[in-house]
């Protein structure tokens, strides 16, 4: 079979490469799934940069998330049929046309739920409504997400006005803010605008900001922790940037702000099977019914990893690159 390949960690353009490899057979309590669409995520990424908080053996094969069609079962496997479609995150060796996983963590989808939405729709919508219970806000609440125009922030206000909490968005640039607000998802405001800060209170109509979310470190959390109320909570997402986080200490300790940190991988074994089970139900019924559609802005084939790569950290993007297995 194809699988996409990496000898060593590194850049993804550099170090991604296609291999042949056995096809793998499932062991007890195991099934073979057929790729179908897998979509490229940051931390997908950071795993290949080596970057990550884990660390696979290499040779390796990246992927944590797709929707495919299961190829083959393994013994002690009662409640799994051969064709079904599925959706699969937090795996491995997912960016192969055959990939083995263990059965409780493949999920049957229903007709009405698109390729495109079932390829994404555990690891960042999953992550997405975890970050929302946690908040641990009232209805009626304010919270303010950076990085707004993408897959997280996105999904944060979906699931936040459901539960009826008010978003500030913060974003880079007018294009992002003129797609979140063809999108209805106001307020928005562009942080390299000059004097965005003087817009806030106006935005919130001066209620108070309790918490923020930030997914990109560097200066732009320091931009957060200047907006939140006395006793908020600043939660870090993600670093895009790439830097380390940059706060004042005085708004720090005169506010006393608390800062978390929020990995979605480990929330997701903390929080038990029951609630697990809940938020993926809510999930599933979110996309059958059609107010959570995730699309896919191009699908390379395995061949051209390292060009997909490229795309996925090109800005611009309106939503996810994803790698293409076998026809649905």
């Amino acid at each position: 079979m194809r699988a996409v390949v990496i000898e060593r960690f590194g850049e993804p353009k550099d170090v991604l490469t296609t291999a042949e490899r056995p096809v793998p057979e499932p062991g007890p309590g195991e099934v073979r799934l057929a790729l179908i669409l897998s979509p490229i995520h940051n931390h997908d990424l950071a795993i290949v940069r080596g970057v990550y908080g884990y660390r696979p053996e290499l040779p390796a094969i990246p992927g944590s998330e797709a929707v495919a069609r299961v190829d083959a079962v393994g013994p002690e496997v009662g409640d799994l049929l051969v064709g079904q479609r599925v959706t699969v995150s937090g795996a491995q060796n997912v960016w192969a046309e055959y990939f083995v996983v263990p059965a409780g963590q493949v999920i049957p989808l229903p007709d009405a739920v698109s390729d495109e939405t079932a390829a994404q729709l555990l690891a960042m919508p999953l992550s997405a409504l975890m970050l929302i219970e946690d908040l641990e806000l009232s209805s009626g609440d304010w919270l303010a997400i950076n990085a707004a125009n993408g897959a997280v922030g996105r999904l944060v206000n979906v699931f936040a006005r459901q539960r009826g909490l008010n978003v500030l968005n913060l974003v880079r640039g007018p294009a992002s803010v003129a797609a979140l607000r063809e999108l209805g998802y106001e307020p928005v405001l562009d942080t390299e605008s000059e004097g965005w800060r003087d817009q806030v209170e106006a935005a919130t109509s001066g209620a108070p900001i309790r918490r923020a979310v930030d997914q990109v470190g560097g200066r732009a959390a320091a931009a957060e922790l200047a907006l939140l109320a006395p006793g908020g909570q600043l939660i870090s997402f993600g670093a895009l940037s790439g830097q380390p986080l940059s706060l004042d200490p005085g708004a720090l300790i005169f506010k006393q702000v608390v800062i978390k940190g929020f990995w979605g991988a480990k929330r997701i074994e903390e929080i038990g099977a029951e609630h697990r089970g809940r938020l993926i139900r809510e999930l599933i019924g979110h996309a059958a019914g059609g107010t959570l559609r995730l699309d896919i802005e191009a699908a390379y084939p395995l061949e051209a990893a390292a060009d997909a790569a490229v795309a996925t950290e090109t800005p611009g993007r309106a939503a996810k690159v994803a790698l293409r297995g076998q026809p649905a």
